[in-house]
């Protein structure tokens, strides 16, 4: 292959084709502080050089010169058989793919290859293009969890997706990673029919990281209907679910939820002891009052400063005169 380039360049490109993989190396490295686009060319050629610490190189090279001319070689070599430079191309494209470049990602997405599939599924969460959407949802069914996890997660970046009934079928997935991805996709959809499952996995679902997931869309979604659900997790066995129930139960504040509250500020743990004196101050009720004072003294520096923010708002409320 043939570039046109001046003198300065030619001797380096010269030399991508010396037989000794140390001359290669140099070349590269060389061209790649040069940085002059004419070497872009000879760049991409040096991607299918038979040393991997070359092709390496390469990748990283035109990743620095951010030049949207390599990304079709680069989408190449997420097929490599080495994971440095699969991963080093993911990174690369992670800064270079536009909306310009959906045909094809989505092309390289037919590729049978799992670590095809599984980066340009990441890729397509840069573009948000909802056109993808019939790409990735047949990977909702795939046999491999891996692209059940990546497809799901796309699914949350892509725009005007409001409902999506497989998203919600894979809360019942066998894999508890897919079930987690699924958990947090949720909360980013405007779909009602979403909150019963949320509810299910935050009280009934085995692994704790889903349970916390669900919390945290149900935060989201701020529904009334959640509020049940929120209140037993409140007494979850970890501290994380406890946590982001509280949390949740923050944007959906019920007055009956007060001696939960109350009693999660004697909670072990100080991040659960601070967003329950948040909640408390959101239902600015003046029964919360003496157990917030107690709160003052927490050995946290955090919780007391909420149980006084807390106090303050609750007073607050006290002195306005009523609407009723």
């Amino acid at each position: 292959m043939s570039f046109d380039v001046d003198d300065e360049l030619k001797p380096w490109i010269e030399m991508l084709q010396s037989p000794d993989e140390s001359d290669r190396l140099v070349a590269v490295k060389t061209l790649q502080h040069l940085y002059d686009e004419r070497a872009i060319d000879a760049l991409i050629a040096a991607l299918e050089d038979s040393s991997v610490a070359v092709q390496k190189l390469a990748v990283t090279a035109l990743w620095e010169f951010a030049n949207p001319k390599a990304v079709p070689a680069l989408i190449q070599c997420l097929g490599s058989l080495d994971e440095e430079i699969r991963e080093e191309a993911k990174s690369a494209l992670g800064e270079l793919v536009t909306g310009d470049h959906l045909l094809l990602l989505l092309d390289a997405l037919q590729q049978p290859e799992v670590n095809v599939q599984s980066h340009v599924l990441y890729l397509l969460r840069k573009i948000h293009d909802v056109q993808c959407l019939p790409y990735v949802l047949p990977f909702f069914e795939s046999p491999n969890p891996t692209l059940r996890e990546a497809a799901v997660t796309t699914l949350r970046y892509l725009n005007q997706v409001n409902q999506c009934a497989p998203a919600i079928a894979l809360m019942a997935d066998p894999d508890e990673k897919v079930r987690r991805a699924a958990s947090l996709t949720l909360g980013h959809l405007s779909d009602s029919e979403a909150i019963p499952c949320l509810c299910q996995a935050l009280t009934t679902d085995s692994d704790w990281q889903v349970r916390r997931d669900a919390a945290k869309s149900l935060a989201l979604h701020a529904d009334p209907a959640a509020v049940s659900a929120l209140e037993k997790a409140v007494k979850d066995e970890h501290w994380q679910v406890r946590k982001f129930a509280i949390q949740a139960l923050q944007k959906t504040p019920v007055v009956h939820t007060m001696p939960l509250l109350i009693q999660a500020l004697t909670d072990e743990y100080s991040d659960v002891r601070r967003d329950a004196a948040i909640a408390l101050g959101l239902l600015q009720q003046g029964e919360a009052l003496q157990a917030l004072q107690q709160a003052l003294d927490d050995p946290d520096r955090d919780v007391s400063i909420y149980a006084e923010r807390a106090i303050a708002k609750i007073q607050k409320s006290m002195q306005e005169p009523s609407n009723a």
